[in-house]
């Protein structure tokens, strides 16, 4: 209902707030119609606000070398939002989510689905490069999580993909590693998580990509969407 998903937005900011170690907010009187928690204007805004807060955040050590943060893009409105682990090389001169190698084929994935990356968003867990492309350190994964989880709460979309196992790890903190969770339907802030293959895994082992298809096959059927005709 749309109470609810504005409940979950306010919930979702003001823990954000929280973490941000801001204790007191001042709420201006409205000035004509109020936008609603699905206006992409007003979506638009509150991603900007938040990509602004992870620009300044110092919670980490990660924010010492950095030349930019990156703190994902795509639609205001998504179906679809594909969560990875942090920011590569290219990622981290670009300013953008999967531009790199991995991205590409992601980008392949997508369309495979019969989608572009601008129907659906595309975020890391952590929004600032680890050195050598090493996985976030936990303390650095509960740092920026919160973020991610502001960008969630404004998006609602209806199904998460999470791209590997530390985005697997964050957003479900589950017992089992990714080869047994992937296929597998879970929960994560009420919304559908798919688990997956991370595409940097796939390009280096292409027989799990038959596997990655599935699950996106899963996430089409979920979505009430069928995979378009291929190509021959």
């Amino acid at each position: 209902m749309a109470l609810d998903r504005i409940l979950d937005d306010l919930a979702c900011y003001l823990e954000h707030q929280l973490d941000e170690g801001i204790t007191r907010i001042e709420v201006a009187p409205a000035r004509g119609a109020a936008a609603g928690p699905d206006d992409p204007a007003a979506t638009r805004a509150a991603l900007a606000r938040i990509a602004d807060d992870v620009a300044a955040c110092r919670q980490c050590a990660l924010h010492g070398a950095r030349p930019r943060t990156v703190p994902g893009q795509g639609s205001p409105t998504p179906e679809i939002l594909f969560v990875g682990e942090a920011p590569g090389a290219e990622e981290d001169r670009a300013g953008l989510a999967f531009v790199g190698a991995a991205g590409q084929l992601l980008t392949r994935m997508i369309e495979a689905m019969g989608l572009t990356r601008e129907e659906v968003f595309i975020a890391n867990i952590v929004k600032c490069r680890p050195p050598g492309n090493r996985p976030p350190l936990p303390d650095e994964t509960q740092a920026c999580l919160p973020y991610l989880k502001a960008q969630i709460g404004r998006l609602r979309p209806k199904v998460i993909v999470a791209l590997g196992a530390s985005a697997v790890k964050a957003l479900l903190d589950p017992a089992e590693g990714i080869t047994r969770l992937r296929g597998r339907w879970h929960r994560c802030e009420g919304i559908d998580v798919m688990p997956t293959f991370h595409p940097a895994y796939l390009l280096r082992t292409p027989s799990a990509k038959q596997d990655a298809w599935e699950d996106l096959k899963a996430v089409l059927t979920r979505l009430g969407r069928q995979p378009p005709p291929r190509s021959r």
